[in-house]
């Protein structure tokens, strides 16, 4: 059975499962000469970031014509098949009732639900790789029949997986279930299946500091790494300003370069815009643009796209494939006379690795990393902002500066120097609002107005 002595899995659906060697026979014919991995596609980026849609649906005819559609007509690179919020919280028979009674309530596709047949057939149904986007804090049962499925690209990690998702989930079992998601992982590879592992740095994808997002995912990469794991994807939420969003993509590489295993494989990957979307169709599409361009600029390997009906609920599978084509001609040749004020870019990237420095090094210089980490949120010395659940303080307040970068106007306890907290203070001293509505302002930044529209008062030129 699948991998017995590494994951612990629900006993009754451990026994639905194919064997593990049938699982790894599965994977490898899902993945034969006529079929990439999604490590495979990745690999062929090449300065041109690929890209890949979000979507999900309860019914399985509906989700196969779903992925049908999305292919057709937007040529993605990769495809996802996001997971239901039940199935997220492992409450898996809620899950298939629903499924059963009325598959339309569900707001993702009940994998476990369904089964890793009906898995096997999403796969079949496309001929791009497929990878399963979820939340869940303890993902070890969808992991299991996401493998059985022929899936070979799995997001998430005990860290941004738990703390900016679930309410009350200890650390320690989070940290557990994924250590054990990673071992099997780096078994699948000693068999001679790469998985992509992407890490979740969108956090709560609210105003999230850049150096907070990566230290997050980079403490998930060396806890990975720890299982046996070499190859991983680090993922990473657009902000708003490009030169600050190009240097966090450009410090991935960097950071990863410093603290993790020489022989580990790292893809670097933008979610474009992950908050408060404007209403209107033209700027919605603007900064769906915007996004692939930045991805671009910043040497994605790969772009999570975003759709011009994203403040209206749930994106069509017709907006879904346009969010594609309008990512794909921001990372168009014909926009490589963009360029950017790189010695900006470069002061920008300097902080941002510096205070990453600072975030993990303490924890990284405790002899165990997980024990590490959730001594370190029990502290505050790490904290995610907003986050709901009571195992992080959610002391940090971060503002924009003047020109939309993300900062830190309160730190909590997290160990950054009196140098990094200067210059925080320094680049918001305008900031002089109540601090509820200076918050809300930043959260509707994109929202509220398109950029070209004239403040009170003035008048275009």
């Amino acid at each position: 059975m699948l991998g017995e002595d590494v994951i612990e899995l629900d006993r009754e659906r451990r026994q639905r499962l194919p064997s593990w060697s049938e699982i790894v026979d599965g994977l490898r014919s899902a993945t034969s000469d006529t079929s990439d991995t999604a490590v495979e596609v990745l690999k062929r980026a090449k300065g041109r970031p690929v890209l890949q849609p979000r979507c999900g649906v309860g019914g399985h005819a509906e989700m196969l014509d779903l992925l049908r559609a999305l292919e057709s007509a937007g040529a993605p690179d990769l495809l996802s098949v996001t997971i239901d919020s039940h199935t997220r919280l492992r409450h898996f028979a809620t899950a298939d009732r629903v499924r059963r009674e009325n598959p339309a309530q569900l707001n993702g596709y009940p994998l476990v639900a369904h089964g890793w047949e009906r898995g096997r057939e999403l796969v079949a149904a496309v001929g791009v790789p497929l990878q399963v986007r979820h939340g869940s804090p303890d993902g070890r049962d969808l992991f299991a029949v996401s493998l059985a499925a022929g899936i070979t690209s799995f997001e998430g990690g005990g860290i941004g997986y738990n703390i900016p998702y679930a309410k009350d989930v200890p650390l320690a079992d989070s940290l557990r279930a994924w250590q054990q998601v990673d071992a099997v992982t780096a078994e699948l590879a000693r068999s001679g299946v790469v998985l992509e592992r992407e890490l979740f740095g969108s956090l709560t994808a609210v105003l999230v500091p850049p150096s907070l997002s990566l230290a997050m995912t980079l403490l998930e990469a060396v806890l990975a790494a720890e299982q046996g794991v070499r190859c991983v994807s680090i993922s990473y939420p657009q902000s708003g300003e490009v030169h600050q969003d190009v240097a966090a993509l450009r410090a991935i590489r960097a950071v990863a370069a410093e603290y993790l295993p020489a022989d580990m494989t790292v893809f670097t990957v933008l979610h474009e815009f992950m908050g408060v979307f404007p209403a209107g169709r033209d700027w919605a599409e603007a900064l769906v643009h915007y996004g692939g361009l930045v991805g671009r600029l910043g040497g994605a390997d790969k772009v999570i796209t975003k759709t011009h009906q994203e403040a209206l609920g749930i994106p069509t599978a017709a907006a879904n494939a346009h969010g594609l084509r309008l990512a794909r001609a921001a990372c168009s040749p014909l926009l490589d006379f963009v360029r950017l004020d790189e010695g900006r870019v470069a002061e920008e990237q300097h902080w941002i690795e510096r205070e990453v420095a600072e975030l993990v090094t303490p924890v990284l210089e405790r002899p165990r990393l997980a024990t590490a980490v959730e001594a370190g949120f029990a502290a505050g010395t790490l904290d995610i902002p907003f986050s709901a659940s009571v195992h992080a303080r959610a002391d940090v307040v971060p503002l924009r500066d003047p020109t939309g970068a993300i900062r830190y106007h309160a730190a909590g306890a997290l160990p950054l120097s009196g140098d990094v907290l200067r210059r925080q203070h320094r680049l918001l001293s305008h900031r002089t609002a109540a601090l509820t509505d200076e918050i809300l302002a930043d959260i509707n930044y994109f929202a509220d107005r398109p950029p070209w529209t004239a403040e009170k008062g003035q008048v275009p030129a």
